[in-house]
């Protein structure tokens, strides 16, 4: 099928304001982009910075689109399992199956401690993982724990909601973990400040296809930057391609631009291979 583009759009700062994020969905998909990206915050780094619910977004997104796949980001450690089930499985309904649910362990340790909770990224993984496989048994509508609780209905898509796990390489915890899964949105050191080599990616595709022992049905995504009709720096987009690529989200954000040039990005359409 080769290599799909999303926006990666925050939820944070000028980002922060669901309409906003809404318009910028409808606007990737007239102009030819396959998914939107929404990350998952409760708070930020700059405390005056609104912050936007992802799911609450991304249900206004479906109803708004009718084409664009909905990548939603959840640091599933903060949530409560059971609620997270259900708003997944509602939204892939909403709209009509084109849910990605994407998971990792959460970058920020005041998310956790402002309300009470542990900020151990030891406490964190085990609830990750736990949270994980309990999604996956509630999805299934298969009876579930001590009182057979039974989520009805499923997934709108009939092979379930694909799962994404995110992780910083060279660790390989996380992408062990994504390799029970759907797919892995690997990061890496400085990626915002810089253009990650092919070969960075190779080293990641290669440890996870040994876990894993095939690729096959397994998304590899990975952010980045790029201009209208350019490379990507010095690399184009089939240079990750050829090492696994298969989502490459473009990573808007106030680092490269703010809103203005957001639209600016989204409007000449994803990058040509």
């Amino acid at each position: 099928m080769g290599v799909r583009y999303a926006v990666g759009l925050p939820t944070v700062g000028e980002f922060g304001d669901p309409v906003l994020l809404v318009e910028l969905a409808v606007l990737a998909e007239k102009h030819g982009w396959d998914g939107v990206y929404l990350w998952d915050h409760v708070l930020f780094h700059d405390p005056t910075w609104p912050v936007a619910n992802p799911t609450v977004t991304a249900a206004a997104v479906a109803a708004a689109t009718t084409r664009v796949r909905l990548i939603v980001m959840h640091v599933l450690p903060r949530h409560r399992v059971e609620l997270v089930a259900r708003e997944a499985v509602s939204l892939d309904v909403l709209s009509g199956g084109r849910l990605t649910f994407a998971a990792a362990i959460g970058s920020m340790d005041s998310e956790f401690t402002a309300f009470g909770a542990s900020a151990d990224l030891r406490v964190r993984a085990a609830a990750l993982d736990a949270g994980l496989d309990d999604l996956r048994a509630l999805w299934s509508g298969s009876p579930v724990g001590p009182e057979s609780v039974r989520m009805v209905p499923g997934p709108r898509q009939p092979t379930g909601i694909p799962i994404w796990c995110g992780g910083r390489w060279p660790n390989k915890a996380p992408l062990r973990r994504a390799a029970r899964f759907d797919g892995v949105m690997p990061t890496f050191i400085d990626q915002k400040s810089r253009v990650v080599p092919p070969e960075e990616l190779a080293e990641a595709v290669s440890y996870i296809a040994g876990v894993r022992g095939s690729l096959d049905g397994f998304d590899i995504a990975m952010e980045g930057a790029t201009s209208p009709g350019s490379s990507v720096a010095s690399y184009e987009v089939g240079a990750y391609e050829r090492v696994g690529l298969t989502w490459w989200i473009e990573a808007m954000g106030w680092w490269r631009g703010g809103v203005a040039a957001a639209r600016t990005r989204i409007a000449a359409g994803p990058p040509a291979i």
